[in-house]
């Protein structure tokens, strides 16, 4: 399963509408997420508009191909639109991860070296 993190920009004169919209999402977009591997979705909305999203899948592109041929998806990004500021392709893209907790205890606790930290025995 990979986790996936991005980031958008909701303008900020359109923040409370954004939230009541996702106080109750469609049932059919919230099933045509569940039924394209979108698993453990979240948003997050800061006060300035930045949106960050997270989520789990299997295989990621796959998920986004999957919804987008969705109805469900149409429309909802059809309905959503106006409230995002223009952002580059570039900046669309799912954030890298650097850093899993449960990852490096795991590793930790098998008795295997984390990698050496910048300036670690010296």
């Amino acid at each position: 399963m990979r986790r996936v993190c991005f980031t958008l920009q909701v303008r900020p004169d359109r923040l409370e509408e954004y939230k009541e919209r996702h106080a109750a999402v469609w049932p059919d977009m919230l099933e045509a997420l569940a039924a394209t591997g979108w698993q453990d979705y979240s948003l997050f909305l800061r006060a300035d508009g930045l949106l960050v999203g997270y989520l789990e899948a299997e295989d990621f592109a796959a998920a986004q191909d999957s919804l987008a041929r969705t109805e469900a998806s149409r429309r909802w990004e059809e309905s959503m639109a106006e409230f995002f500021v223009a952002q580059s392709a570039a900046s669309k893209e799912p954030l890298e991860e650097v850093f899993h907790l449960e990852e490096q205890l795991a590793r930790v606790r098998a008795g295997r070296p984390a990698t050496a930290r910048p300036g670690a025995g010296e």
